[in-house]
Protein backbone atom coordinates (compact mmCIF):
# COMPACT_ATOMS: atom_id res chain seq x y z
CA UNK A 1 0.00 0.00 0.00
CA UNK A 2 1.57 3.35 -0.95
CA UNK A 3 1.76 6.11 1.10
CA UNK A 4 -0.46 8.27 -0.03
CA UNK A 5 -3.00 5.31 -0.48
CA UNK A 6 -5.39 6.10 2.48
CA UNK A 7 -5.26 10.24 1.47
CA UNK A 8 -6.52 9.26 -2.07
CA UNK A 9 -9.35 7.08 -1.01
CA UNK A 10 -11.00 9.10 0.95
CA UNK A 11 -10.51 11.95 -1.66
CA UNK A 12 -9.64 14.29 0.78
CA UNK A 13 -7.78 17.64 0.59
CA UNK A 14 -6.45 19.83 3.29
CA UNK A 15 -8.19 22.51 1.28
CA UNK A 16 -11.39 24.06 0.48
CA UNK A 17 -10.51 26.96 -0.81
CA UNK A 18 -6.60 27.25 -2.02
CA UNK A 19 -7.10 31.11 -3.29
CA UNK A 20 -7.99 32.53 0.12
CA UNK A 21 -4.76 32.33 1.19
CA UNK A 22 -3.72 34.40 -2.04
CA UNK A 23 -2.99 38.14 -0.89
CA UNK A 24 -5.62 39.33 -3.91
CA UNK A 25 -8.52 37.46 -2.13
CA UNK A 26 -10.66 39.64 -0.37
CA UNK A 27 -12.42 38.82 2.46
CA UNK A 28 -16.06 39.51 4.28
CA UNK A 29 -14.31 41.69 6.24
CA UNK A 30 -10.62 43.64 6.36
CA UNK A 31 -9.85 43.35 10.19
CA UNK A 32 -7.71 45.81 12.37
CA UNK A 33 -8.42 48.57 9.90
CA UNK A 34 -11.92 49.67 10.93
CA UNK A 35 -10.66 53.17 11.80
CA UNK A 36 -9.09 53.53 8.45
CA UNK A 37 -11.73 52.23 6.42
CA UNK A 38 -14.70 54.35 8.09
CA UNK A 39 -12.48 57.43 6.91
CA UNK A 40 -12.12 56.60 3.64
CA UNK A 41 -15.77 56.01 3.74
CA UNK A 42 -16.15 59.30 4.98
CA UNK A 43 -13.83 60.91 1.97
CA UNK A 44 -16.62 59.18 -0.04
CA UNK A 45 -20.11 60.41 1.01
CA UNK A 46 -19.95 63.66 -0.54
CA UNK A 47 -20.21 61.79 -3.49
CA UNK A 48 -23.44 59.57 -2.55
CA UNK A 49 -25.56 62.86 -1.80
CA UNK A 50 -23.96 64.58 -5.30
CA UNK A 51 -21.04 66.28 -4.05
CA UNK A 52 -17.63 66.47 -5.22
CA UNK A 53 -15.78 64.40 -2.66
CA UNK A 54 -12.41 64.35 -0.95
CA UNK A 55 -9.26 63.08 -2.32
CA UNK A 56 -6.67 60.66 -0.21
CA UNK A 57 -3.05 59.91 0.50
CA UNK A 58 -2.79 56.44 1.43
CA UNK A 59 -0.03 55.24 3.20
CA UNK A 60 1.93 52.49 4.93
CA UNK A 61 4.26 49.53 4.28
CA UNK A 62 3.90 46.80 1.93
CA UNK A 63 1.56 44.12 2.88
CA UNK A 64 -0.88 46.17 5.77
CA UNK A 65 -4.60 46.18 3.91
CA UNK A 66 -4.08 49.49 2.01
CA UNK A 67 -5.48 48.11 -1.13
CA UNK A 68 -7.36 45.70 0.00
CA UNK A 69 -9.40 48.07 2.07
CA UNK A 70 -9.88 50.07 -0.83
CA UNK A 71 -11.35 47.40 -2.77
CA UNK A 72 -13.58 45.98 0.11
CA UNK A 73 -15.33 49.93 -0.49
CA UNK A 74 -15.81 49.49 -3.98
CA UNK A 75 -17.35 46.20 -3.72
CA UNK A 76 -19.40 46.96 -1.00
CA UNK A 77 -20.65 50.22 -3.60
CA UNK A 78 -20.84 48.09 -6.72
CA UNK A 79 -23.23 45.34 -4.52
CA UNK A 80 -25.38 48.47 -3.74
CA UNK A 81 -28.72 48.86 -5.88
CA UNK A 82 -28.55 52.62 -4.35
CA UNK A 83 -25.30 53.92 -5.04
CA UNK A 84 -24.13 51.30 -8.03
CA UNK A 85 -25.83 54.33 -11.11
CA UNK A 86 -24.78 56.73 -9.26
CA UNK A 87 -20.74 56.33 -9.07
CA UNK A 88 -18.35 55.30 -11.86
CA UNK A 89 -15.73 53.25 -9.62
CA UNK A 90 -12.07 53.12 -11.53
CA UNK A 91 -9.06 50.99 -10.15
CA UNK A 92 -5.44 51.31 -11.63
CA UNK A 93 -2.55 50.09 -11.00
CA UNK A 94 -0.18 51.99 -11.99
CA UNK A 95 2.32 49.74 -11.53
CA UNK A 96 1.33 48.52 -14.88
CA UNK A 97 -0.13 51.75 -16.64
CA UNK A 98 3.20 54.07 -15.58
CA UNK A 99 2.14 56.68 -18.18
CA UNK A 100 -0.54 59.54 -18.69
CA UNK A 101 -1.60 57.68 -21.76
CA UNK A 102 -1.50 54.51 -20.58
CA UNK A 103 -3.96 55.41 -17.45
CA UNK A 104 -6.36 57.44 -20.16
CA UNK A 105 -6.35 53.87 -21.82
CA UNK A 106 -7.49 52.10 -19.13
CA UNK A 107 -9.92 54.40 -17.95
CA UNK A 108 -11.08 54.34 -21.76
CA UNK A 109 -11.52 50.27 -20.95
CA UNK A 110 -13.02 50.96 -17.41
CA UNK A 111 -16.02 53.15 -19.30
CA UNK A 112 -16.31 50.91 -22.27
CA UNK A 113 -15.04 52.82 -24.61
CA UNK A 114 -12.88 51.12 -27.30
CA UNK A 115 -12.61 53.21 -30.00
CA UNK A 116 -9.14 54.69 -28.96
CA UNK A 117 -7.43 54.30 -32.16
CA UNK A 118 -5.75 57.72 -33.99
CA UNK A 119 -6.81 59.64 -31.02
CA UNK A 120 -4.48 61.39 -28.75
CA UNK A 121 -4.75 61.97 -24.98
CA UNK A 122 -6.03 64.72 -24.93
CA UNK A 123 -8.84 63.63 -27.06
CA UNK A 124 -9.61 60.65 -24.88
CA UNK A 125 -9.21 62.64 -22.00
CA UNK A 126 -12.50 64.97 -23.27
CA UNK A 127 -14.23 61.55 -24.07
CA UNK A 128 -13.64 59.94 -20.99
CA UNK A 129 -14.84 62.99 -19.15
CA UNK A 130 -17.51 63.39 -21.50
CA UNK A 131 -19.06 59.88 -19.60
CA UNK A 132 -17.88 59.57 -16.01
CA UNK A 133 -19.59 62.90 -15.72
CA UNK A 134 -22.62 61.33 -16.33
CA UNK A 135 -22.29 60.24 -12.92
CA UNK A 136 -19.59 60.64 -9.81
CA UNK A 137 -16.37 58.91 -9.81
CA UNK A 138 -14.06 57.43 -7.51
CA UNK A 139 -10.50 57.11 -8.65
CA UNK A 140 -7.87 54.56 -7.17
CA UNK A 141 -4.25 55.11 -8.09
CA UNK A 142 -2.63 52.05 -6.80
CA UNK A 143 1.25 52.35 -6.20
CA UNK A 144 1.07 55.66 -7.42
CA UNK A 145 5.22 55.94 -7.06
CA UNK A 146 5.54 53.86 -10.08
CA UNK A 147 4.04 55.99 -12.27
CA UNK A 148 6.38 57.92 -14.42
CA UNK A 149 4.45 61.22 -14.54
CA UNK A 150 1.58 62.86 -12.97
CA UNK A 151 -0.21 64.55 -15.42
CA UNK A 152 -3.14 62.83 -15.70
CA UNK A 153 -4.01 63.56 -11.96
CA UNK A 154 -4.08 67.41 -12.76
CA UNK A 155 -6.17 67.05 -15.74
CA UNK A 156 -8.79 64.56 -13.69
CA UNK A 157 -8.93 67.40 -11.24
CA UNK A 158 -9.96 70.07 -14.09
CA UNK A 159 -12.25 68.19 -16.03
CA UNK A 160 -14.02 65.65 -13.95
CA UNK A 161 -16.73 67.73 -11.61
CA UNK A 162 -17.55 65.23 -8.81
CA UNK A 163 -14.82 62.68 -7.51
CA UNK A 164 -12.56 61.70 -4.84
CA UNK A 165 -8.90 60.39 -5.94
CA UNK A 166 -6.95 57.90 -3.72
CA UNK A 167 -3.47 57.89 -4.43
CA UNK A 168 -2.04 54.55 -2.74
CA UNK A 169 1.64 54.21 -1.96
CA UNK A 170 4.20 52.16 0.39
CA UNK A 171 6.41 55.76 0.75
CA UNK A 172 4.92 58.58 2.44
CA UNK A 173 7.87 60.71 1.63
CA UNK A 174 6.44 60.26 -2.05
CA UNK A 175 3.86 63.69 -1.63
CA UNK A 176 6.92 65.30 -1.64
CA UNK A 177 7.61 64.31 -5.08
CA UNK A 178 4.44 65.45 -6.08
CA UNK A 179 4.10 68.72 -8.08
CA UNK A 180 2.84 71.25 -6.27
CA UNK A 181 0.78 72.40 -9.20
CA UNK A 182 -1.40 69.03 -8.65
CA UNK A 183 -0.99 69.30 -4.63
CA UNK A 184 -2.57 72.53 -4.66
CA UNK A 185 -5.65 71.31 -7.00
CA UNK A 186 -6.14 68.15 -4.83
CA UNK A 187 -6.37 69.44 -1.98
CA UNK A 188 -5.14 65.76 -0.20
CA UNK A 189 -6.00 64.27 3.15
CA UNK A 190 -3.71 61.53 4.22
CA UNK A 191 -4.34 58.00 5.88
CA UNK A 192 -1.40 55.81 7.43
CA UNK A 193 -1.98 52.34 7.51
CA UNK A 194 0.57 51.12 10.44
CA UNK A 195 1.81 48.04 9.99
CA UNK A 196 0.38 44.69 11.52
CA UNK A 197 1.71 43.59 14.91
CA UNK A 198 2.45 39.78 15.35
CA UNK A 199 -0.73 38.90 17.32
CA UNK A 200 -2.64 41.33 14.20
CA UNK A 201 -0.97 39.02 11.78
CA UNK A 202 -1.90 35.62 13.77
CA UNK A 203 -5.49 37.12 14.02
CA UNK A 204 -5.92 37.39 10.11
CA UNK A 205 -4.16 34.24 9.50
CA UNK A 206 -6.27 32.38 11.83
CA UNK A 207 -9.21 34.24 9.69
CA UNK A 208 -7.56 32.88 6.13
CA UNK A 209 -7.29 29.59 7.57
CA UNK A 210 -10.91 29.33 8.46
CA UNK A 211 -11.75 30.43 4.37
CA UNK A 212 -8.90 28.27 3.23
CA UNK A 213 -8.48 24.85 4.69
CA UNK A 214 -10.47 22.16 6.40
CA UNK A 215 -12.05 22.85 9.72
CA UNK A 216 -9.57 22.47 12.70
CA UNK A 217 -6.26 21.16 10.54
CA UNK A 218 -3.57 23.79 11.46
CA UNK A 219 -1.66 23.03 14.61
CA UNK A 220 -1.39 26.48 17.24
CA UNK A 221 2.40 25.92 16.96
CA UNK A 222 2.33 25.71 13.61
CA UNK A 223 0.43 28.98 12.74
CA UNK A 224 2.34 30.62 16.05
CA UNK A 225 5.64 29.70 13.85
CA UNK A 226 4.23 31.40 10.31
CA UNK A 227 2.86 33.68 12.55
CA UNK A 228 5.91 35.21 14.03
CA UNK A 229 8.06 34.94 11.23
CA UNK A 230 5.34 37.75 8.98
CA UNK A 231 6.07 39.52 11.93
CA UNK A 232 9.81 39.55 11.28
CA UNK A 233 9.67 40.13 7.71
CA UNK A 234 6.57 42.69 8.30
CA UNK A 235 4.76 41.16 5.82
CA UNK A 236 1.41 39.34 6.19
CA UNK A 237 1.97 38.10 2.42
CA UNK A 238 4.74 35.91 3.83
CA UNK A 239 2.59 34.41 6.09
CA UNK A 240 0.14 33.59 3.57
CA UNK A 241 2.67 32.18 1.50
CA UNK A 242 3.87 29.99 4.35
CA UNK A 243 0.93 28.89 5.25
CA UNK A 244 -0.43 27.61 1.54
CA UNK A 245 3.13 25.84 1.39
CA UNK A 246 2.75 24.21 4.83
CA UNK A 247 -0.48 22.89 3.27
CA UNK A 248 0.93 21.27 0.35
CA UNK A 249 3.97 20.07 2.41
CA UNK A 250 1.52 18.37 5.08
CA UNK A 251 -0.56 16.66 1.10
CA UNK A 252 2.71 15.18 0.51
CA UNK A 253 3.21 13.43 3.61
CA UNK A 254 -0.48 12.39 3.44
CA UNK A 255 -0.89 14.12 6.67
CA UNK A 256 -4.35 15.46 7.85
CA UNK A 257 -3.16 18.17 9.67
CA UNK A 258 -0.43 21.03 9.47
CA UNK A 259 1.50 20.29 12.18
CA UNK A 260 5.11 22.40 13.56
CA UNK A 261 7.39 20.29 11.10
CA UNK A 262 5.46 21.29 8.38
CA UNK A 263 5.30 24.82 8.61
CA UNK A 264 9.27 24.70 9.76
CA UNK A 265 9.75 23.31 5.76
CA UNK A 266 7.65 25.80 4.77
CA UNK A 267 10.44 28.65 5.87
CA UNK A 268 12.81 26.74 3.95
CA UNK A 269 10.86 27.82 0.63
CA UNK A 270 10.70 31.39 1.29
CA UNK A 271 13.69 31.90 -1.59
CA UNK A 272 10.81 31.66 -3.43
CA UNK A 273 8.68 33.94 -2.69
CA UNK A 274 8.06 36.74 -5.09
CA UNK A 275 4.84 39.91 -4.83
CA UNK A 276 5.42 40.42 -8.77
CA UNK A 277 6.35 38.13 -11.83
CA UNK A 278 9.54 38.95 -13.60
CA UNK A 279 7.14 39.85 -16.49
CA UNK A 280 5.60 42.60 -14.86
CA UNK A 281 9.09 44.12 -14.38
CA UNK A 282 9.85 47.04 -16.79
CA UNK A 283 12.53 46.65 -19.37
CA UNK A 284 15.31 48.36 -17.48
CA UNK A 285 14.57 46.53 -14.10
CA UNK A 286 15.24 43.25 -15.88
CA UNK A 287 18.72 44.17 -17.11
CA UNK A 288 19.42 45.05 -13.30
CA UNK A 289 17.88 42.43 -11.70
CA UNK A 290 20.31 40.29 -14.73
CA UNK A 291 23.06 42.15 -13.62
CA UNK A 292 22.49 41.45 -10.28
CA UNK A 293 21.96 37.99 -10.46
CA UNK A 294 25.13 38.05 -12.23
CA UNK A 295 26.73 39.86 -9.41
CA UNK A 296 25.22 39.23 -6.28
CA UNK A 297 26.68 40.15 -3.07
CA UNK A 298 28.42 43.68 -4.40
CA UNK A 299 27.94 46.68 -2.75
CA UNK A 300 25.32 49.53 -4.87
CA UNK A 301 27.85 51.83 -5.99
CA UNK A 302 30.29 49.42 -7.15
CA UNK A 303 27.25 47.57 -8.78
CA UNK A 304 26.13 50.91 -10.64
CA UNK A 305 29.64 50.71 -12.23
CA UNK A 306 29.04 46.87 -13.52
CA UNK A 307 25.76 48.63 -15.16
CA UNK A 308 27.05 51.27 -16.57
CA UNK A 309 29.66 49.37 -17.95
CA UNK A 310 27.16 47.04 -19.91
CA UNK A 311 25.98 50.19 -21.32
CA UNK A 312 23.24 51.20 -18.77
CA UNK A 313 22.39 55.36 -19.01
CA UNK A 314 19.57 56.28 -15.85
CA UNK A 315 21.23 58.44 -12.96
CA UNK A 316 22.67 56.48 -10.12
CA UNK A 317 19.50 58.50 -8.12
CA UNK A 318 17.15 56.33 -10.42
CA UNK A 319 19.06 52.99 -10.25
CA UNK A 320 18.89 53.46 -6.63
CA UNK A 321 15.25 53.57 -7.15
CA UNK A 322 15.17 50.48 -9.34
CA UNK A 323 17.27 49.01 -6.29
CA UNK A 324 14.80 49.13 -3.98
CA UNK A 325 11.68 48.51 -5.69
CA UNK A 326 13.28 45.31 -6.64
CA UNK A 327 13.26 44.65 -3.26
CA UNK A 328 10.23 45.57 -2.53
CA UNK A 329 8.81 42.82 -5.17
CA UNK A 330 11.17 40.67 -3.51
CA UNK A 331 13.31 40.02 -6.44
CA UNK A 332 15.85 40.61 -4.42
CA UNK A 333 17.49 41.24 -0.76
CA UNK A 334 19.75 43.99 0.81
CA UNK A 335 21.75 43.74 3.56
CA UNK A 336 22.69 46.87 5.04
CA UNK A 337 26.09 47.06 7.05
CA UNK A 338 26.97 49.89 9.16
CA UNK A 339 31.04 48.92 9.92
CA UNK A 340 32.97 51.88 8.93
CA UNK A 341 29.57 53.87 7.40
CA UNK A 342 26.68 52.60 5.69
CA UNK A 343 27.03 50.20 3.30
CA UNK A 344 24.18 48.49 1.61
CA UNK A 345 25.07 45.05 0.06
CA UNK A 346 22.49 43.47 -2.66
CA UNK A 347 22.27 39.66 -3.19
CA UNK A 348 20.02 37.72 -5.91
CA UNK A 349 17.01 36.63 -3.52
CA UNK A 350 16.49 36.37 -0.09
CA UNK A 351 19.50 34.81 2.58
CA UNK A 352 18.20 34.41 5.61
CA UNK A 353 15.21 32.53 7.18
Amino acid sequence: MGMYDDLLKHDESLFKNEYALDYAFLPKRIPYRESQQKFLATCIRPLLADHNGRNVFVHGPPGVGKTAALRHLIKELEESDQFADKLELIYVNCWHKNTTYKVVLELCDAVGYAFTQNKNTEDLFKIVSQIINKKSAIFIFDEIDKAEDTDFLYILSEVIYKKSIFLVTNYKSWILELDDRIRSRLLLEQVEFPQYTEDEMRGILQERISYAFTEDCVDADALQLIAHKAAEFKDIRIGLFMLREAGFIAEEKASRRITLMHAQRAIEKLAQFSIKNTDELDDESKSILKIIRDNSGLKIGDLYKVYEKTGGKISYKTFQRKIAKLDEGRFISLERQFAGGNTTIVNKKLTEY
